[in-house]
């Protein structure tokens, strides 16, 4: 590896804590990014001192390997060092990637309800409690934007914000169609039924990176109806907002209060035409330059979960494994990392 790249990280470094000493760092709107890439350049650079560190080691040790006396146990440290050294080595490679700058972004995630009735709707409702999981698993912090249940205990449409370390980063292959096969709850025969959800994972937009201009938008505002807690039904607090231009049409009535419904309205709109924006941009793109994110299509079938069988498959990349049941209570680190990889791998020979 270049020893520049090291250096000039080391540099940057010196420059972040700088900025960040400064008494008014705080209120700077470049704060939480400059803290970010702080904690990514401090990883690096941590991660190479071990490499010197072991390198150093193995070095030492096979001298020692010739010993009468010390050379079996030199051995085994050898063997040690050795995989040690490979594992940081492919670690640290990983990190000097360059990366999606949106990686980092919080994000707006959609799952609704497809094909199947109250069975599809409860699948939405498991895969909105699964990605709950993986969260907490993972330290994102979630935050339930709007519902829409069902009488059968499952979800039409759940709309939530994830945000922590590089959410979008996380979680950007899950748009799509995600298709179960089981024997419903409700089916009295015991015949398989299949039936479908779609996830959108929309990387969040801030104001400066779409201009909506105000005569582009209707704003209706009508009573809430379902859940928010007493007296969210008692005042016209729901927010309907209609983008002309598109037709893209959100509502939210979770908060009792006007504003905040209107913001929250107008940050999934936000994403949303951002995410239009992008998904026209790769449509006209060249084969090449797609990759596994897809077009953001939701009628494309992204992953099966095959109850009877015990097994789930990604179509993406030809991927399966057993244990729905632990998928089902967030772990799916092994799907999120072979399709990092397959990404990867994608952007290596386009």
């Amino acid at each position: 590896m270049d020893l520049k790249i090291f250096e000039n990280l080391a540099t940057e470094k010196t420059e972040i804590e700088q900025f960040l000493a400064a008494p008014d760092a705080f209120s700077d709107p470049d704060f939480a990014a400059k803290s970010r890439r702080l904690a990514e350049i401090e990883k690096i650079l941590n991660l190479k001192s071990s490499i010197d560190q072991h390198e150093k080691l193995l070095a030492e040790t096979r001298e020692l390997t010739n010993d009468p006396e010390l050379g079996s146990l030199a051995q085994a440290d050898v063997e040690t060092y050795t995989a040690k050294l490979a594992e940081e080595t492919a670690a640290l490679e990983e990190l000097l990637l360059p990366h999606d700058p949106a990686d980092d972004k919080p994000i707006i995630m959609e799952i609704r309800a497809g094909a199947g009735g109250d069975e599809a709707s409860l699948f939405a409702g498991e895969l909105y409690r699964m990605y709950v999981r993986y969260a907490e698993r993972h330290g994102l912090k979630v935050e339930l934007m709007s519902e829409s249940p069902n009488e059968a205990g499952g979800m039409k449409e759940v709309i939530v914000r994830l945000t922590g370390e590089k959410p979008y980063g996380q979680l950007k292959f899950e748009g799509g169609v995600h298709r179960v096969q089981r024997v419903p709850v409700t089916e009295s025969q015991g015949r398989i039924h299949t039936s479908t959800a779609t996830v959108a994972v929309l990387p969040e937009a801030e104001e400066t990176d779409l201009e909506i201009k105000p005569e582009d938008l209707r704003i209706d505002i009508y009573r809430s109806g379902g859940h928010g807690g007493q007296g969210v039904n008692t005042t016209d607090s729901a927010v309907r907002i209609t983008h002309l231009p598109t037709g893209l049409v959100v509502a939210m009535q979770d908060e009792r209060s006007q504003q905040q419904n209107r913001v929250k309205a107008m940050l999934v709109l936000r994403s949303r035409l951002i995410e239009r924006q992008k998904q026209e941009e790769m449509k006209a793109a060249s084969n090449a330059r797609k990759s596994l994110i897809g077009s953001g299509d939701r009628s494309e079938k992204i992953r099966t979960y095959n109850f009877p069988q015990d097994r789930i498959t990604d179509h993406r990349i030809h991927f399966s494994r057993s244990n729905v049941s632990a998928a089902m209570d967030g772990d799916i680190d092994d799907l999120i990392h072979n399709l990092t990889l397959a990404e990867r791998e994608n952007h290596q020979n386009a």
